[in-house]
């Protein structure tokens, strides 16, 4: 097992959503030393530039690779080259400046996404490479996936210890309410608290609400990361999730019960659902790191609900 408090760890991607989550983790339960942290962000460090690789791996142990370019079904479908160029040249680059410096252990996050369109369900790992990916997000899913290629390629020539996990959407305190980036819960939460605010009686939803998703409360999240990166050396990929499944109907309705919101669902089947289901085996990730999901499902989504009807405003 790794001590992380003895090591210098580049996190990439810190000052988003998961990365902030994941650097609290850091410094409050693990009591790894600020000094220890290199959290560039994006305008300072922009790794697509690969001078900005080698720059970002100096004299650093170990790299958390969590900066990505991401967004629901819009975004997607509105830049999919950019989601494609941007994720894999990012980590294609990374991966090889640490292995030229000598890093001692790189983890890599990759995607549900990744799984082809129709995956049995629970998704098992094994079952990656059965075929393409949902047509929404397959530029993203693809591009996070040639990491894993890269990382079992790189384990296998040069000794690489680089390990490749799968995360469902996470969702939390924090996350990113942006109508064009963000993903379904912020998403649908923005919905009902603005139908609230402007006095409306329906909101307009996406898709037919039969498609099914699995969600990972962030903290959660946050904490399995850091299990695999103590514990976990081997090359094949590994889920990340809480192995639970909710129809996006089912969520809008809850979503509306724990807001208040009495209105009337309208469903936009004119747009896409995305990948009909989702739901993942999560037990190589108990069994090889003791990893299981802590945070009931409701008890999340209240808490993200009240965080953002406190700061909304911000």
């Amino acid at each position: 097992m790794i001590d992380l408090k003895k090591k210098k760890i580049l996190v990439t991607g810190a000052d988003g959503f998961l990365g902030k989550h994941l650097v609290r983790n850091l410094l409050e339960k693990r009591r790894v030393s600020k000094e220890n942290l290199f959290l560039p962000t994006f305008e300072e460090l922009d790794l697509r530039k690969w001078e900005n690789c080698q720059k970002a791996v100096k004299e650093q142990d170990i790299v958390i690779h969590l900066a990505a370019k991401v967004g629901g079904i819009g975004l997607n479908r509105e830049i999919p080259g950019e989601m494609f160029y941007d994720n894999a040249i990012m980590g294609i680059q990374l991966i090889e400046a640490a292995r030229q410096t000598g890093i001692e252990k790189f983890v890599a996050l990759g995607t549900v996404c990744s799984y082809p369109k129709f995956t049995p369900i629970p998704f098992k790992e094994k079952d990656l490479w059965n075929g393409y990916p949902e047509e929404t997000n397959a530029p993203y899913g693809l591009a996070k996936k040639m990491l894993l290629v890269q990382g079992q390629a790189y384990h296998q020539q040069y000794g690489f210890n680089a390990i490749f996990l799968m995360p469902v959407n996470m969702y939390g305190p924090g996350d990113n309410f942006d109508p064009k980036s963000s993903h379904v819960i912020p998403a649908l939460i923005k919905k009902v608290a603005d139908a609230k605010k402007e006095g409306k009686n329906y909101i307009e939803v996406w898709g037919t609400g039969k498609a099914s998703r699995e969600f990972l409360y962030v903290e959660d999240g946050a904490e399995g990361i850091l299990l695999a990166t103590e514990k976990y050396d081997k090359s094949e990929p590994v889920n990340l999730g809480s192995g639970m499944e909710i129809s996006i109907k089912d969520l809008v309705e809850l979503i509306c019960k724990l807001m208040d919101f009495k209105g009337e669902i309208r469903w936009d089947a004119t747009k896409p659902d995305g990948q009909p289901r989702r739901c993942l085996d999560t037990s190589r990730a108990k069994k090889e790191f003791g990893f299981r999901a802590e945070t009931e499902f409701e008890k999340g989504l209240q808490n993200t609900t009240n965080w953002y009807l406190k700061n909304q405003n911000i």
